[in-house]
């Protein structure tokens, strides 16, 4: 009997009435993807297991690199390349170590951090390779540039040794061609490392502003080789090898402050044979006014500012901010005056480089008076800067000839001082501090050649007022991505030697709003000392008196005047906007005021300009005036200080 098997309907629509069934969470959703982190991590941990000896590797270069740099701080030759050799030996050994740890560059956030190590490491394989070349260019010249442990020009005197090294040179071309490839690669590799992604600070210790200042020096330094890379080409033609070259050096008085660093008051004529220097003349510069066989109308500049002055003397004929434009005033009025040679450049110093080569060549004497770098209490000068003044300015009840030639003498004597010892004693330390001179701009050059003109240039020694299109390599300043810009210029129109006396503070704040920078410049201006005896029935030492000060701004072309104060006429010293104009590529905004002994001035100018920043980033260079000094600046950006410095040279700021 076959049994029938009842057939059950069931009704698999859900009851409302009844509770929803609880899913069953599975394990697996959970375990498979923290295996698989769990994984993951245990593996970036046995890889990151390297970073230990990376540590310990990084240690040993840092203490080698220490121990080099230390070598060539004591200018010791054979030390500096015996420690690049073992810093390469120990840069090999972190760089084997650490490429056990490059499969993490692969890993998300954790990669750009192994990148940038990696990055660090190739830059430091470049510097060395630089640094090579720079041991291999110097050895030949070790005892010319005051290093020890190199081949040495025992034969012969110092000028025959000059003219050895001089020679030697030429050959150091392609050398400098590797070192700015070499210099190039480094930068180029620490451009990909941005110090934002680090944290501000790890504990106690700065991370990320000691991060961006190393960058920043190192890029700084690596612009300066690069840019010097035309000049050093040159170099041998400049000094006279193989023909001869004939130069003036022009004496400038920063403490009678003038447009290119200085009242023009003496000047040397120099003829260079293979790099000896020969001094042909030296004498006061009234002396070349004297010469001139015709005379030149005063311009505007002139009949506007200064006092009582109705031509345009040699003197003052150095009105433009931009040492190139000054010079060739100079040169179109210099071929005039009898007696006069054919020169292949003009090369300024001012009181500055003076009391920084006594410094290391030591006290100089001539008729009796000690010039010497020593602070003396009757100006708070230095006594050589006294001793000048009171030579060439304090009123005498006789004709003074060749009032000024004791500059002349000075620079002679100095010279000769230099190149008659050891080049070990001074040459080294003259040497860089002939770099630092020209770099705060104390030394300017002008060339008749234009590759030498260009060397110039692009080294920073001429003393331009820099435009896009004739410095588009030169501190990276190009107005049309997005530069501001600032020059202060102060012109001394018979004020005595006040500038030594008197003190600047400028603050630059900046408001951005779109393509527009708003900037409200004030310029503080403070003369705590008492002024001196100027009656000339007296023979007092005129050095503080009132100062006539000539203010000129320069902003990027397009920039509009929006208001000013505490600019005076320098005619009836009523208050007055201050002029508008266009020159050298900038908008300029021009006044005058006056300072007092004991006294303060302040002036405030506030204009808009048209800049284009395409990131969002704030960039401003600012040219420093030649011949100053102590400048403090204040860049105050969107209503907050961000940057206080003193302004040692050309700057710029990135905010």
């Amino acid at each position: 009997m076959v049994e029938e098997l009842k057939k059950i309907t069931v009704d698999t629509t859900p009851d409302p009435m009844m509770p929803k069934p609880k899913k069953k969470f599975s394990a697996k959703f959970v375990l498979i993807p923290m295996g698989v982190l769990i994984a993951l991590v245990a593996i970036i941990g046995i890889m990151l297991l390297p970073l230990r000896g990376v540590m310990e590797k990084a240690k040993i270069v840092a203490a080698e690199g220490r121990v080099t740099a230390d070598a060539l701080k004591n200018q010791d030759l054979t030390a500096t390349k015996a420690g690049l050799g073992k810093t390469r030996t120990a840069f090999v050994s972190l760089s084997n170590e650490y490429n056990k740890v490059m499969p993490l560059s692969y890993v998300p956030f954790l990669g750009s951090y192994i990148n940038d190590g990696s990055h660090g490491i190739k830059a430091g394989f470049a510097a060395l390779d630089a640094a090579d070349r720079a041991i291999e260019a110097l050895e030949p010249n070790a005892d010319l540039l005051g290093f020890t442990g190199g081949s040495k020009f025992v034969q012969g005197s110092a000028d025959e040794r000059i003219q050895v090294a001089v020679k030697t040179m030429k050959a150091l071309t392609p050398k400098i061609n590797e070192m700015a490839t070499s210099i190039d690669t480094m930068r180029k590799e620490l451009d990909q490392i941005d110090p934002n992604r680090y944290p501000t600070k790890i504990g106690k210790t700065v991370v990320r502003a000691r991060l961006a200042e190393g960058k920043e020096v190192i890029d700084n330094a690596a612009n300066l080789f690069v840019n010097a890379q035309p000049l050093l080409v040159n170099l041998p033609a400049m000094l006279g090898e193989p023909e001869m070259r004939r130069y003036l050096v022009l004496f400038q008085n920063d403490k009678e402050l003038r447009s290119t660093g200085g009242f023009l008051t003496a000047y040397a004529q120099f003829r260079l044979e293979k790099g000896k220097m020969i001094l042909e003349k030296a004498t006061d510069i009234y002396d070349l006014d004297n010469a001139l066989k015709k005379k030149f109308p005063a311009p505007r500049e002139i009949t506007t500012f200064h006092k009582n002055v109705y031509n345009l003397y040699i003197r003052d004929s150095n009105l433009s901010p931009d040492y190139k434009k000054s010079m060739e005033q100079f040169l179109a009025m210099y071929e005039t005056a009898a007696g006069v040679e054919d020169i292949d450049g003009i090369i300024a110093v001012d009181t500055h480089v003076l009391v920084e080569a006594l410094k290391i060549l030591g006290p100089e004497t001539i008729g009796g008076r000690v010039f010497s770098a020593d602070i003396d209490k009757r100006c708070d000068c230095p006594r050589a800067v006294y001793e000048l003044e009171d030579y060439s300015t304090r009123p005498v009840n006789y004709v003074r000839t060749e009032r000024k030639d004791i500059i002349g003498t000075l620079l002679q004597q100095l010279m000769q001082k230099a190149l008659g010892v050891s080049p070990s004693q001074y040459w080294g330390k003259l040497f860089q501090m002939l770099l630092t001179e020209v770099n705060e701009k104390h030394v300017l050059a002008y060339f008749l050649e234009p590759e030498a003109q260009k060397a110039s240039e692009s080294f920073n020694m001429a003393g331009r007022i820099m435009t896009a299109s004739e410095t588009a390599t030169l501190l990276a300043y190009k107005e049309n991505a997005g530069w501001d810009y600032v020059h202060l210029n102060n012109s001394n129109m018979a004020g005595a030697k006040s500038n030594m006396f008197v003190s600047e503070k400028v603050t630059k704040d900046v408001t951005v709003s779109g393509d527009t920078v708003t900037t409200k410049l004030t310029v503080e201006y403070k003369n705590p000392y008492k002024g001196s005896d100027c009656g000339l029935e007296s023979g007092g030492l005129c050095l503080n008196a009132p100062l006539r000060n000539w203010v000129r701004v320069y902003a990027p072309e397009g920039s509009k005047l929006v208001d000013t104060k505490g600019v005076i006429s320098p005619t009836d010293g009523k208050a007055k906007p201050m002029d508008t104009y266009a020159d050298l590529g900038k908008t300029v905004f021009e006044g005058f005021l006056i300072v007092n002994p004991m006294g303060t001035a302040r002036i405030e100018v506030t204009y808009t300009s048209p800049v284009k920043s395409t990131d969002g980033k704030y960039r401003l260079l600012i040219q420093k005036q030649p011949g100053t000094d102590g400048q403090e600046w204040i860049i105050r950006y969107n209503g907050k200080d961000r940057k206080k410095f003193i302004l040692e040279t050309d700057t710029e700021i990135l905010l």
